[in-house]
């Protein structure tokens, strides 16, 4: 089948690909030139693990192709996905400009030949309503189509395994013929994984997507909660989450303590269902108080920080993870940033490194050290944080780190060490909820 993939992301990069992986020809279209051009040289402009090495493979078998024009990937093909980015606007809105621009492109280009056009961004409820009126709007041919929503659950750091690997595919579709070729798209994947395919309203799936997303963030704000309520009383937060999670109907997914979360999903998805919310007129406090915990986990950290440390200015504080979770180098939201923002503000010096993410903070945050592995940022820091729960920081030689400092501290956001293990080495050592 021939596809078009609207958008070169995290999602539209991910699902060209993968889709491509699957025996479809896929033609992935985005306006950057420099994207393009690294993308046809077979070099991903993300670190996701995995995706390079599809990329290379479905290039060389010529099922895969990267362009600026979107004229003839939208003439040729069966299916359009539009995979293009949603910020959020000042007040918490998803920004649909993007959304918007591609449907009149669309409609600028669209010939008679029957197509389904693919919501895959996540979008408010209703914005599938939109983008079949803008097309109609602009549209020059006779066109035959129908807008579907294919909300996508990929996580950043496993996203090849989550689109090939699906525990679900939602398809949100008011016909039945956009229905069948949305099932011709995944029969390949339906067939090897047997994954469950719900089929269901366009507007049903278009809420899957930032209902799932605030489900998972409040049980993240729900275990700083705990974190918070077990710093208070001295009890320890994994010990009585690890309990709550052994109840089936809970699950001990999402149910980990920390700095909060960030990224460019949860604290996106939430923001716009807040605002979808209040547009209907529902109470939204509940989402309200997801977010004022998420911020308040960093806030208290750096309080933990400032109440061991008393003097900040003119310390030198080693950060150990810059992206938002292991396993990318996505710094949007990042909890490490708000951190480093907060101790530059106390006039604290900053050494940072982290295995993927520095390129793009460096970008972002000049005035700090990058240092080539974590033992630099060790010498002759007065404390560590770690940010980010990368593997190798979990594997570090902490008696070498100790060595190296000035004063052996470690506020560790993310619960990767053992406390008392921690100690016994000679650190001083602060958890979450611990």
């Amino acid at each position: 089948m021939k596809i078009a993939i609207i958008g070169t992301g995290y999602v539209g990069l991910t699902t060209g690909t993968c889709l491509a992986d699957l025996g479809h020809q896929v033609t992935c279209v985005d306006h950057g030139q420099e994207k393009v051009e690294k993308l046809n040289r077979g070099e991903s402009p993300i670190f996701e693990p995995g995706l390079e090495e599809l990329i290379v493979k479905n290039k060389t078998a010529g099922r895969l192709s990267f362009t600026t024009t979107i004229e003839p990937a939208v003439k040729a093909a069966e299916v359009i996905f539009i995979c293009v980015n949603t910020p959020p606007k000042p007040d918490g809105h998803a920004d649909l400009k993007y959304v918007e621009t591609v449907a009149r492109e669309i409609a600028e280009n669209i010939n008679s030949e029957y197509k389904v056009i693919v919501d895959k961004s996540t979008v408010p409820v209703k914005t599938a309503e939109k983008v079949k009126e803008t097309i109609l709007r602009y549209v020059k041919s006779d066109a035959q189509f129908d807008v579907v929503s294919n909300p996508e659950f990929l996580r950043e750091g496993t996203a090849v395994k989550d689109t090939l690997e699906p525990d679900r595919i939602v398809i949100g579709v008011d016909s039945e013929k956009a229905m069948e070729k949305m099932l011709a798209v995944y029969q390949p994947l339906i067939e090897k994984t047997q994954a469950p395919v719900k089929i269901v309203s366009v507007k049903s799936a278009e809420l899957i997507k930032h209902g799932a997303n605030t489900f998972l963030a409040n049980k993240i704000s729900f275990a700083n909660l705990i974190a918070e309520t077990c710093e208070e009383v001295g009890a320890d937060a994994l010990e009585v989450l690890a309990a709550i999670g052994l109840d089936e109907r809970i699950g001990n997914q999402f149910l980990s303590p920390g700095i909060g979360f960030g990224g460019s999903c949860f604290p996106k998805d939430i923001a716009a269902y807040k605002k979808t919310l209040e547009i209907l007129g529902i109470d939204n406090s509940l989402v309200v108080a997801i977010e004022k915990i998420n911020q308040r986990s960093t806030e208290r950290f750096l309080h933990k920080v400032e109440r061991e440390l008393w003097v900040l200015d003119g310390k030198t504080i080693g950060i150990l993870g810059l992206a938002f979770k292991p396993n990318t180098d996505d710094i949007r939201n990042a909890p490490a940033l708000k951190i480093i923002a907060g101790l530059k503000a106390e006039g604290a010096k900053i050494k940072a490194y982290d295995p993927q993410a520095m390129a793009n903070t460096k970008k972002m945050i000049t005035d700090i050290e990058y240092a080539n592995d974590p033992y630099q940022v060790a010498q002759g820091s007065e404390a560590l944080i770690i940010c980010t729960e990368w593997d190798e920081f979990k594997n570090l030689d902490l008696v070498k780190i100790k060595e190296l400092m000035v004063t052996p501290i470690i506020f560790d956001g993310r619960n990767i060490f053992d406390p008392a293990a921690v100690k016994e080495l000679g650190f001083k050592y602060f958890g979450v909820g611990r």
